[in-house]
């Protein structure tokens, strides 16, 4: 039988590299008149080359590539045979029963239209496209909603979710189309997907549209994920325009004009848990059998499909600021970025989602978080076990607590460098995160400066221009706690400090993606400038190495202020 612990696992973050990404300048319309193909083989052969181009960097064969956006195929048929489809057409908000999807075609997002930025590895490593296709008028029309690729059928999932603990019914995909599955040359499946690009029938009160603040944020998190190891959803392209769109950034009543963006995404799957949930909750118990069957069919092949405990199964995905069960992926990967962030000091209270008054998904409440969507998980899949398969899988979320705790330790001991495993281990670790809780010392660049300093500097309390251990040292017991480290370290046999350092710089980056370099890098793209952005995304794909870029621009200094007061606005 299948183990359900080798899913039952919750994912963590180490910080690793970002893509890179590809910066173009469009017309300033959207006339197809204005997007001549002279006046892109013009633009194109004036405009400055973009970061790490070179496409031995992905192990691409040019010639292989498509170099013609027609000769790329999707498929709509496999999800269309499989489920029966919404009787109904049209994208006017509705309730809807006994399907998985409605057929929804995008509403083209008006210009002007920008190509803000595009990811050279999915473009090239993913889609197999010659990246030169993205400075053309094919790419824009289909990465903004206004070309359909041949094959395909567009989408709109219907699904649902316990969204802050309670049940909120219908929900589905209110501003994403599905344009079908691609299968590229290494024979994965991919099934892509366009956000903002208008209405559906899941759309409620919404307009269907994204706006660009958000979208920058989906773009560069997403494609910031892949490169962290965690499983996510990919970001290929982002187009921005100067469609209004109306938000109230803050849920507070302040309403504000904003400009609309369309972010082109794949993954190999979008169903979640609200996908099970809704079903279940209607009481459409054929129809979750047959997703049920076609998800383990096509994404766990080493569950025999005649078990009889086939249906045993769990996954759980990252916890972002809003983590609901329409956000957890059945196939255990980060998909629908909203409120996120990461971490300046050390708090286990923080929250990134501004709406989340009560800090439910705090990153210090995200274990139990992923345990109640568990559960949820497990009340949708009741009607299709039996009384003692329900019995066994509360066995096995029983053990959730020690999985996670387990997996935060191995986490920890790598950022310290620890070999081995000794009984005071887990001990030093807390020791250390509450005197950062206490002195508010900077997450990132504790660990990481940890890692750049020497045993006989820590031994010294020597760090010049280490600001972040620094802060560390303030704390009255520090000493106590830096005896301790030294100790545990000269006991790793066979260890050098060099060996040492090289195992944490590894997994302690000196960059992340913060906030406040986000939000400064998105009003610049508001107004239509895309060079901070392109010198961000140039800086945190290289995380561990001192750039000297960055110094210049300050990423690398202490953050400012103004960083800590920083809110980052939920609507999207």
């Amino acid at each position: 039988m299948w183990s359900p612990n080798q899913v039952l696992v919750f994912a963590l973050v180490a910080a690793s590299s970002f893509t890179s990404v590809h910066v173009l300048e469009f017309c300033q319309s959207t006339d197809r008149d204005c997007h001549s193909d002279d006046n892109h083989d013009n633009m194109a052969s004036n405009s400055q080359p973009s970061l790490h181009t070179d496409k031995s960097r992905w192990n691409v064969s040019v010639s292989n590539l498509i170099k013609d956006l027609e000769q790329l195929k999707v498929s709509s048929k496999k999800l269309i045979e499989a489920f029966p489809i919404d009787e109904v057409n049209g994208n006017f908000a509705r309730s809807v029963k006994n399907c998985i999807f409605s057929k929804s075609i995008p509403t083209p997002l008006r210009g002007p239209l920008r190509l803000a930025a595009a990811s050279k590895d999915v473009i090239e490593g993913i889609l197999d496209l010659d990246v030169a296709l993205t400075h053309t008028n094919d790419f824009l029309y289909f990465a903004s909603g206004d070309k359909l690729l041949s094959g395909s059928v567009p989408l709109a999932h219907r699904y649902g979710g316990h969204q802050f603990g309670y049940w909120a019914g219908q929900l589905g995909d209110g501003r994403a189309h599905s344009l079908g599955q691609y299968t590229n040359r290494k024979g994965e499946v991919w099934e892509l997907q366009l956000k903002g690009s208008g209405k559906t029938p899941y759309s409620r009160s919404g307009d269907g549209r994204a706006v660009i603040r958000s979208s920058v944020r989906e773009f560069l998190c997403s494609e910031a994920m892949h490169f962290l190891g965690i499983p996510t959803s990919r970001a290929a392209s982002l187009i921005v325009s100067d469609e209004p769109v109306i938000r109230d950034k803050f849920y507070n009543g302040n309403v504000k004009t904003e400009k609309g963006a369309v972010v082109l995404r794949l993954a190999k799957s979008w169903f979640r848990i609200g996908s099970l949930e809704i079903l279940s909750q209607s009481g459409e118990i054929d129809l979750l059998r047959k997703l049920l069957n076609f998800v383990i069919d096509e994404h766990f092949s080493s569950i025999n499909s005649d078990d009889p405990d086939k249906y045993l199964w769990m996954s759980v995905g990252f916890a972002h600021g809003v983590c609901n069960t329409d956000n957890f992926s059945l196939l255990s990967i980060t998909i629908d970025y909203g409120p996120f962030g990461f971490m300046e000091a050390y708090d286990p209270a923080f929250v990134p989602n501004t709406s989340d008054d009560e800090g439910r998904y705090s990153v210090g409440a995200q274990a139990n978080v992923g345990l109640f969507n568990l559960e949820k998980l497990l009340n949708a899949l009741s009607p299709v076990l039996s009384k003692h398969q329900q019995n066994q899988a509360q066995s096995i979320l029983k053990g959730y607590a020690n999985i996670n705790q387990m997996r935060i330790h191995q986490h920890f001991k790598a950022k310290l460098g620890l070999l081995g495993e000794e009984e005071d281990d887990g001990y030093l670790i807390a020791f250390l995160l509450k005197m950062m809780e206490d002195t508010q010392s900077d997450f990132t660049m504790t660990f990481r400066q940890l890692s750049e300093v020497s045993a006989q500097q820590l031994h010294n309390r020597k760090f010049p221009q280490m600001w972040a251990l620094e802060d560390l040292s303030s704390h009255k017991l520090f000493s106590d706690w830096l005896s301790m480290f030294l100790l545990r370290l000269s006991r790793q046999l066979n260890d050098s400090d060099l060996q040492r350092q090289h195992r944490m710089k590894n997994v302690n980056p000196r960059y992340v993606l913060r906030n406040w370099m986000a939000e400064s890098a998105i009003s610049k793209v508001e107004m239509k400038d895309f060079s901070e952005m392109e010198l961000l995304h140039h800086i945190l794909s290289h995380p561990y190495v001192t750039q000297e870029t960055a110094e210049e621009v300050g990423y690398a200094a202490r953050p400012p202020l103004w960083a800590k007061r920083l809110k980052v606005s939920c609507s999207s």
